[in-house]
């Protein structure tokens, strides 16, 4: 079967599972009268993707995109982070090597398009690098220090030199006005399709598992990230049940 994508193009794939230890079935909240998946696929529906796809191993959640007319694949229940799920999709697409997937989180209603759209430029720009993500400068000093903000430094190219949950750079000498800018990661990624295959064979990496933090297994194998800069951080995704009631408040409020 030949793909419907080209090389120029990109698509977005949402991963979504039911399991979740702080927000259980998390994907089929509801949000205004629509499952959360469902709400983040119409979010993504809004950039310049030209498709979006529902990546699940739930028949709950597939039948949910069916009723609201978003394409679904079920993919293996066996894949141990969402990359690996991707990485199925782009295999049963059968999409060209050179094909940008974005990964967007399925927790993430109100992601704006366009910041879709400039992750998928970003790697579009970058032909040298096999992921691209986007980072944003924090403004709130308390979180450089903790733990659940995961920072990223980059080289003079703006591309990942590592991803920590420590604050970095670490500033030894508080008394040197250095203008560091610290970067927070945020989670939502391209990559060329060939990067996915590849990413399915590679092991888990030592800093990888130290920080729980996957993008690590790209960095410690060779590859290239590209980090867009933007000047805001979207507004926050739901892992809670006040995450979930913030949301509805939004969208009861006509404000997305």
């Amino acid at each position: 079967m030949n793909s419907p994508f080209k090389a120029t193009d990109f698509l977005v794939v949402i991963p979504a599972r039911l399991g979740s230890t702080r927000l259980p079935r998390k994907p089929l909240a509801d949000l205004g009268g629509k499952p959360m998946v469902v709400r983040v696929a119409e979010r993504a529906k809004q950039s310049n993707a030209q498709s979006v796809v529902v990546a699940t191993d739930s028949a709950e959640i597939q039948a949910a995109c069916d009723e609201h007319r978003i394409e679904c694949l079920l993919t293996s229940p066996d894949h141990p982070t969402g990359t690996d799920r991707i990485a199925e999709v782009a295999q049963l697409l059968k999409l060209p090597a050179n094909t940008l997937v974005v990964n967007v989180q399925g927790d993430e209603p109100l992601i704006p398009a366009e910041l879709i759209n400039q992750v998928a430029q970003t790697l579009a720009d970058n032909i040298n690098c096999a992921i691209s993500t986007v980072a944003t400068p924090i403004v709130d000093l308390a979180e450089i220090a903790n733990p659940n903000v995961v920072k990223v430094i980059l080289n003079r190219a703006q591309e990942a030199l590592y991803f920590s949950r420590a604050p970095i750079p670490f500033v030894r000498d508080q008394n040197i006005d250095l203008k560091i800018t610290h970067l927070r990661h945020l989670g939502i990624y391209a990559y060329r399709a060939d990067f996915l295959e590849a990413y399915t064979r590679l092991e888990p990496a030592p800093p990888e598992q130290a920080e729980a933090l996957e993008q690590l297994r790209a960095l410690w194998n060779g590859y290239r990230i590209a980090v867009h800069i933007a000047p805001k951080a979207p507004p926050a995704g739901v892992d809670t049940p006040e995450d979930l009631e913030r949301i509805r408040q939004i969208l009861s409020k006509s404000e997305y």
